[in-house]
């Protein structure tokens, strides 16, 4: 069990307490961004629904369906940026379709379970009582409809067709995402899944997986804790973070936590390959260092453009200037996906780390590296607008470089 779990010690903690009868009705996996904690998560949900011993190979009915990310016995909740992925399993599907390569199945598979781990999040059974339900059910339906042309068992389309499809799903899967995905898991959604949660099951046990479970206000947080408090006995809830410092330390008493960490560069290249099939012979160029490089390639805008608009920023602002705010939204597609602010916040620590130099300097760095993480809980958690969060962060960061003598002119760079 857990074998597609690559060089992350939790899986063997994992397999050891369910083999020993030892495990907890409430897990969290903290760790970095691409450490593999939702494919864990769904392998975990796997391997608790198997009528066999757990292993990936096995081909039992709940198996099949967890593989294929479409078993009734698994919920996945919660924001998370799902297009690149997506984009780089397109990839991936479409050459070895074109090559027709031995690894096409398990592409499709990829592929699939690429999407899925999107479109799960709108389950009927979230989003009971929302208006966003008859809005986003067309673009759903949509979806479900093409997936159906390449589901296993299918024979592919020829190249041309295929290419249709994913461009058709793709497309569909941006508007869901960007229109329609909350950045923060409302309270409503916990309510409809605690509802769902305490409903017996006839097979084996249900999971829950709450996806980047310290984006919440405090109204959700308190209606997870509720549910912590008395957990249903047959649904086990898997929650995963990147910052377990976020969590509120009543949620982590009830939790056990597994810990990933960031792996090698080697063996990040390792799970490129053995994952997307990405390599020198096919791609022609270096294998990215890591996980986060490769999908970053699939962004709308490169990496290193964002964090040049953050440099000229917050250099402008080091020179008493207010940044062209309408410029940076226009370059840089008003931020979307989300994870572009993110990039752009984090060019901004970059560039002022020159101030750490110098006790005066230093200072200002705290404070400004607290007024970033605040813009960043308001735009990915609050849903605020990226463009009025700037003019907000440039009134403070004016603010802090005024009240100290313009330190931010300090920059030997």
């Amino acid at each position: 069990m857990f074998e597609n779990v690559l060089f992350q010690s939790a899986s063997k903690l994992l397999s050891d307490d369910i083999s020993n009868g030892r495990l907890p009705g409430s897990l969290l996996f903290a760790g970095p961004y691409a450490s593999g904690k939702l494919s864990c998560a769904l392998e975990f949900a796997r391997v608790l629904s198997c009528l066999n011993k757990g292993d990936w190979q096995c081909q039992c009915q709940n198996c099949m369906q967890h593989k294929a990310l479409v078993s009734q016995n698994v919920l996945l909740v919660g924001p998370g940026n799902r297009t690149l992925e997506i984009h780089a399993a397109k990839d991936t599907l479409l050459y070895q379709n074109v090559n027709n390569s031995a690894h096409l199945d398990s592409a499709r598979y990829l592929y699939l379970r690429a999407v899925r781990k999107l479109t799960m999040r709108f389950s009927p059974v979230l989003w009971e009582g929302d208006d966003k339900l008859s809005k986003f059910s067309p673009v759903l339906q949509a979806i479900n409809e093409e997936l159906e042309k390449i589901n296993p068992g299918r024979v592919i389309p020829d190249a041309d067709e295929l290419q249709k499809i994913l461009d058709s799903v793709e497309k569909n899967c941006e508007k869901l995402e960007n229109t329609y995905l909350y950045d923060s898991l409302p309270v409503q959604q916990i309510r409809n899944f605690s509802t769902w949660a305490r409903l017996s099951s006839n097979n084996g046990k249900k999971v829950l997986i709450i996806e980047n479970a310290d984006c919440m206000a405090e109204s959700a947080r308190n209606a997870l804790l509720k549910i912590l408090e008395e957990p249903p006995e047959d649904t086990v809830f898997v929650l995963t973070t990147t910052n377990r410092g976020a969590i509120l330390p009543t949620i982590l008493s009830r939790v056990r936590t597994y810990s990933f960490f960031n792996r090698t560069k080697e063996q990040q290249q390792t799970v490129i390959s053995r994952l997307f099939y990405y390599n020198n012979s096919t791609v022609k160029t270096n294998l990215p260092d890591s996980i986060v490089e490769f999908l970053q390639n699939y962004l709308p805008v490169k990496p290193d453009i964002v964090k040049a608009h953050a440099k000229s920023y917050f250099n402008a602002i080091a020179e008493g200037h207010v940044p062209d705010i309408p410029s940076i939204m226009a370059d840089c597609r008003n931020f979307s996906p989300r994870v572009l602010f993110t990039l752009f916040l984090q060019g901004i620590v970059a560039v002022q780390s020159y101030l750490c130099t110098n006790p005066a300097g230093a200072e200002c760095s705290v404070k400004i590296l607290e007024k970033l993480r605040v813009i960043n809980n308001n735009v990915n958690v609050f849903n605020q607008n990226p463009a009025s969060a700037l003019e907000q962060l440039t009134r403070d960061l004016m603010q802090i470089n005024h009240l100290n003598g313009g330190v931010f002119r300090n920059n030997d760079e």
